[in-house]
């Protein structure tokens, strides 16, 4: 009888020990890979880059640029036709999405007198409305200073050609992280895609300090 006794409680107590392994089994955590910011943003968005090229960009040097009009968030409109002798820089990207390679490169711009118009003047171009550009405003009151205009139906970023690039997390649909630096007769001089997404300032205005403004004594 002792036996049976003993036989009936090891079972339970294997049983019992089961069972609550399965518990802590099923409640356990698996740790989700930290993503570094300074990452390559694929890791974001594996679609990025694919069926994407930089060649429709490069068909663009040397040739006026397309016909643009933009207006930043006062309604002061930017256009290819007022910013006719006065080098112009247009930076364009996704805007309220891409947080925050986009965003510190639309602050670093603002911040550098380089890029104030003396001679060049950079343009922040995002494809949101000025409602939602306005959620970025907030979450980085910074944006508020920079020269932004939008581009809410990425009209402009589809004749540049800067909605198939490398840079782009979307292909096809937005803009990526694409700089294209128009002289001050409105002829295309540089262009450069950036998939990694980095603040490229120097490299900006050293190439677009190579280039003739058109304005002897006026080269930025």
């Amino acid at each position: 009888m002792n036996n049976n006794i003993t036989t009936i409680a090891v079972i339970i107590g294997v049983l019992a020990l089961l069972g609550g392994g399965f518990y802590l089994g099923g409640r356990e955590k698996v740790a989700a890979p930290l993503v570094n910011s300074a990452d390559d943003h694929r890791s974001h968005h594996p679609e990025a880059g694919q069926n994407a090229s930089s060649a429709s960009l490069l068909t663009l040097l040397d040739k006026p640029a397309p016909s643009f009009s933009f207006a930043d968030r006062d309604g002061k409109v930017y256009s290819s036709e007022n910013l006719r002798g006065k080098m112009a820089l247009l930076f364009f990207n996704e805007g309220l999405m891409c947080y925050p390679s986009c965003w510190n490169q639309i602050v670093a711009l603002s911040k550098d007198d380089r890029f104030k118009g003396g001679g060049l003047l950079a343009l922040s171009v995002v494809v949101d409305s000025k409602e939602d550009w306005d959620q970025a405003i907030n979450k980085m009151p910074e944006l508020a200073k920079a020269t932004v205009v939008f581009d809410t139906d990425a009209a402009v970023s589809r004749k540049f050609g800067v909605l198939s690039t490398p840079s782009s997390m979307h292909p096809g649909s937005l803009p990526g992280h694409t700089y294209i630096v128009i002289d001050a007769e409105g002829i295309v001089r540089y262009v450069f895609d950036d998939p990694n997404m980095g603040i490229r300032n120097d490299q900006l205005f050293t190439e677009a300090s190579k280039l003739s403004t058109g304005d002897s004594g006026n080269a930025p």
